[in-house]
């Protein structure tokens, strides 16, 4: 019998620094601009997975909050949960994962980020959430 595919579920931390700038990774694999985020652990819960993968990619040590919305890569059967965090220490850095992490403006994400990556950060700044989207890697679908 053929093995049944199987989902893969990652996080997504969108984290804003409270002067209207959200962090932001330039990915080292396929120089995308993205929020920091990746494949959750078998056995995390999603909210110390989003702590970890920001800490991982860019340094910075954050706080989970509210549940934005449910992202689904169609192609790929990836399911990202974005979650809103807190910056509670730390710089941004770069990492084996992000050759640039900082803080960019929203204007700037608008320029950078691929649509299936910046409606994560548009959709934070909404009040009615949360959100369920679908894409293809790199445009909604």
């Amino acid at each position: 019998m053929a093995e049944t595919p199987r989902h893969s579920v990652s996080v997504t931390g969108v984290v804003f620094n409270g002067e209207g700038r959200v962090l932001a990774i330039k990915r080292e694999d396929d120089g995308r601009w993205v929020p920091p985020g990746g494949v959750l652990e078998l056995h995390e819960d999603p909210r110390d997975g989003v702590v970890r993968e920001v800490f991982e990619e860019t340094g910075v040590k954050v706080k989970p909050g509210r549940l934005i919305g449910i992202y689904k890569n169609m192609p790929l059967g990836v399911v990202s949960l974005a979650i809103e965090c807190t910056a509670e220490s730390g710089e941004p850095h770069p990492s084996d994962e992000a050759v640039v992490a900082g803080w960019i403006s929203i204007e700037e994400a608008r320029e950078r980020m691929p649509e299936a990556r910046l409606v994560r950060v548009l959709d934070a700044l909404r009040d009615d959430g949360p959100f369920i989207r679908c894409h293809d890697g790199t445009n909604l679908v």
